[in-house]
């Protein structure tokens, strides 16, 4: 992250461009929140919504699965694609059982993220914790130069700093550069993009944007497509003003982009046909 001052996340919700994007995002998301369908039938949308957002997290780790059949499976061993399912699955049911130790020790829920994603394979002394020196990384998506252990851990303590203070910044932003910086960092050996995006899921949620978890950013940037997605965090990586600017953007039409699915949710709900 470029920005030193005092609440560096708030400069950045000053960048311009990014006041339009969480204007947009919040009126977004108050009016799939204002649906009525949501008065009776919240749980409804929020488990459809998890369902989704899973399906989203994997396709840009590259296990693009119909959605039918990520609600159809149940057995999610075996090849790697059903694997990276499977992972995205259990973080978004995590996701929601970690949002009071998240503003205490966020280094504690990421370690957490990677145990549950890792689930399924053969445990290790390099599940749940950030790299060391000399270990490798398996993520294919982001192809930037891999940060040394020295930095991932400085730069960990860092992020973890920034949550613990607090800050002005609206939800949006805190979450776009939680989930840029552990994609920049890949602290762990596996599952980086997966723990990269449930941890924006925390943020929205644990901040009050989307407490009912119903706005599945995943789902957006799955929709964007991973071209898109890579080409905005090339952005952040840079870390120059109109780069971060462009990643907060990205991340803000994400989360429309899935109050676009679960406005379809409720609709289809409110004709009885989901």
């Amino acid at each position: 992250m470029s920005t030193t001052a005092s609440d560096p996340l708030a400069a950045l919700a000053a960048l311009p461009g990014v006041p339009d994007s969480v204007d947009s995002v919040r009126k977004a998301v108050d009016r799939v929140y204002g649906h009525r369908v949501m008065r009776r039938r919240s749980n409804e949308v929020t488990s459809e919504a998890a369902l989704r957002g899973a399906r989203g997290s994997a396709a840009l780790s590259g296990a693009d699965w119909n959605l039918e059949e990520v609600r159809r499976r149940t057995d999610f061993r075996g090849d790697p694609e059903a694997r990276t399912v499977g992972a995205a699955l259990r973080l978004t049911a995590e996701a929601g059982q970690l949002l009071s130790i998240w503003r205490q020790s966020p280094l504690r829920v990421l370690a957490r993220l990677h145990l549950v994603a890792a689930g399924g394979a053969t445990p290790d002394d390099t599940v749940g914790r950030p790299r060391l020196a000399g270990e490798t990384v398996d993520d294919p998506l982001v192809e930037a130069p891999l940060p040394d252990a020295d930095e991932v851990a400085g730069r960990l303590e860092g992020l973890s700093r920034l949550i613990i203070d607090g800050s002005t910044a609206p939800a949006l932003v805190t979450s776009a550069i939680v989930h840029g910086e552990l994609l920049a960092l890949r602290p762990f050996g596996s599952h980086n993009g997966l723990v990269a995006r449930t941890a924006e899921r925390i943020v929205l949620i644990g901040s009050g944007l989307d407490p009912k978890s119903i706005c599945p950013a995943e789902v957006g940037h799955a929709e964007q497509g991973r071209a898109a997605y890579v080409a905005a965090f090339e952005g952040y990586l840079a870390g120059a003003p109109e780069g971060m600017a462009a990643w907060i953007a990205h991340c803000g039409r994400a989360v429309e982009l899935g109050v676009r699915e679960s406005t379809a949710v409720c609709e289809a709900l409110q004709r009885g046909a989901a």
